[in-house]
């Protein structure tokens, strides 16, 4: 193979790789902090389990995020808003 025809090639499987590798990437904790500040500024009586709420909801649970956080004492409005937050 002649290198002028070996280096489009060469391109063309880096940015394969690359690009690959960004779709596989996990995606960051911070959906976690949007559905705590989200409790924290529309119900801020709603302190003890946010945390654990908001993780279930980033992982995909979204029954467990909604049910612990109105049973934390939040509304079901700020809960199901907050847990589609985490997603």
């Amino acid at each position: 193979m002649r290198p002028s025809a070996r280096i489009p090639s060469i391109l063309a499987g880096l940015a394969l790789a690359v690009g690959g590798a960004v779709v596989v990437a996990p995606s960051a904790h911070a959906d976690v902090l949007a559905c705590e500040q989200y409790v924290a500024k529309h119900d801020s009586k709603v302190k003890d389990g946010v945390a654990e709420a908001c993780y279930q909801g980033a992982i995909g649970n979204q029954t467990s995020c909604d049910s612990s956080l109105v049973a934390a004492g939040a509304s079901k409005d700020v809960a199901q808003s907050a847990c589609e937050a985490s997603r």
